[in-house]
């Protein structure tokens, strides 16, 4: 369309949205027209106007991800080529969580990681041995203390659209301020009596890393103590899982619950050791969720 600026979505506040244009100008933004919905990450057309300028389209994304429950949905970014899960020492870990990252991931064609922060702490030995079971799925943990070097992310953010996830507290924040010196992203202590991280990132924001490529950039999003995957169809739920995914079709029966049917496939690999139970268990809970979901998630 002629007339107008393309960029990139790096903000989003309600009706209001940052985009960083491709010839490097900021504006601030408004929506024109109220039937597109917009995460960090977007591309899209700009129509400038006095004080800003105003979205008119949204280029075909790659993917979407984002969280929902029976009820609502919670955009995070666009265009994603990595989730990356951030847990760290110290802080009491749902380890559900990851779980259910990977499963986005899969679900979007994202690759997963989890960087494991605050290595520098007494009790990150026995965080790292919580995070065998992710690893064992063929999942990459990177241990990282982010206070004090973050050079071990690097390789894994080169060149990469990552977004982070993980609970408050465990360190995304500050993983961004090292990352990007002047991103300013807010961050707080960690309160030592609950053992939780106070909230501190309240909206998603993109952040370019042009160190690691002319098109790298990392989305903070804000600490979940839930990540629902109510919007993933049941078939891309099965799909999601990599030790499940080869078993699929091999059950008895095609409605298979892979809980106490005759000549289930899952359940076999659970006898020889091959899936974890909780993983089965996991399957199962998320493809309920999917059930109770009465509308169609967003279209990527």
């Amino acid at each position: 369309m002629s007339g107008l600026d393309s960029g990139v979505v790096t903000a989003t506040h309600r009706r209001h949205y940052d985009v960083e244009l491709d010839s490097g100008d900021r504006v601030e933004c408004v929506l024109k027209g109220r039937s597109m919905q917009i995460a960090s990450g977007d591309r899209v057309d700009v129509e400038r106007v006095a004080g800003g300028g105003a979205i008119v389209s949204i280029a075909p994304r790659v993917n979407l991800v984002y969280r929902s429950d029976a009820f609502r949905e919670k955009l995070i970014a666009a265009n994603v080529t990595q989730i990356a899960g951030v847990v760290a020492a110290g802080i009491s870990l749902d380890l559900e969580l990851p779980h259910r990252w990977m499963v986005a991931a899969e679900s979007e064609r994202c690759r997963f990681v989890v960087f494991a922060n605050k290595r520098d702490l007494p009790d990150f030995p026995a965080l790292r041995a919580r995070l065998v079971s992710i690893e064992a799925l063929g999942y990459p943990i990177v241990e990282v203390s982010a206070r004090e070097d973050v050079s071990p992310l690097a390789p894994w953010l080169a060149g990469q659209h990552t977004v982070l996830v993980g609970q408050s507290g465990m360190g995304k924040s500050t993983i961004i301020n090292a990352l990007a010196p002047d991103a300013n992203a807010r961050t707080d202590d960690v309160s030592s009596a609950l053992r939780a991280g106070r909230h501190t990132t309240t909206s998603t924001r993109l952040y370019p890393l042009p160190a690691l490529g002319a098109d790298a950039w990392i989305v903070d999003s804000p600490g979940m103590k839930a990540f629902g995957l109510a919007h993933v169809a049941p078939q891309a739920i099965e799909n999601a899982f990599v030790e499940i995914r080869p078993l699929i079709g091999a059950c008895k029966f095609r409605d298979c619950r892979h809980d106490r049917e005759p000549g289930c496939a899952v359940q076999a690999a659970v006898d020889r050791g091959d899936v974890q139970p909780f993983r089965v268990a996991l399957l199962r809970t998320l493809l309920h969720e999917a059930a109770q979901r009465g509308a169609p998630g967003i279209r990527s």
